[in-house]
């Protein structure tokens, strides 16, 4: 069993911590947020997965993450030079805040299309049945 540290985190002691048996970590402004995974690792060799290894992040906000998923994980992601942060909040009417750096597009209602970073259509109303 690995033993957090009780103050905040920097990168290298987060990497050294490895993996936890209790679901998915990430670093959050130097703290440790757990979340239970929703299925069993794709990667068998267990890395971290690296800022430049990802094209885009797609957030659901939940009620008690609404202001670390719009500021803190958006400010966050764009340190990190991931290009794409998609934020989907749930709460009638559906939206999507799709992010690029620091350049936040209108909310949209409806359905969602782009061609960036990859062609998709996304019915947001048909995420509620």
């Amino acid at each position: 069993m690995t033993t957090v540290p009780h103050r905040l985190l920097t990168i290298d002691e987060y990497t050294a911590l490895g993996e936890t048996p209790a679901g998915y970590t990430e670093l959050m402004e130097g703290r440790l947020i757990t979340t239970p995974g929703p299925s069993p690792r794709i990667d068998k060799d267990h890395t971290m997965i690296r800022a430049d290894e990802v094209a885009v992040v797609i957030e659901i906000v939940s009620p008690g993450s609404r202001r670390t998923d719009y500021r803190v994980k958006h400010d966050e992601y764009a340190d990190a030079g991931i290009p794409h942060y998609w934020i989907i909040d749930l709460t009638e009417p559906v939206s999507l805040v799709a992010c690029r750096g620091y350049q936040d597009a209108a909310a949209v209602t409806g359905t969602f299309a782009t061609d960036v970073p990859f062609p998709v259509k996304l019915d947001l109303d048909a995420l509620l049945s």
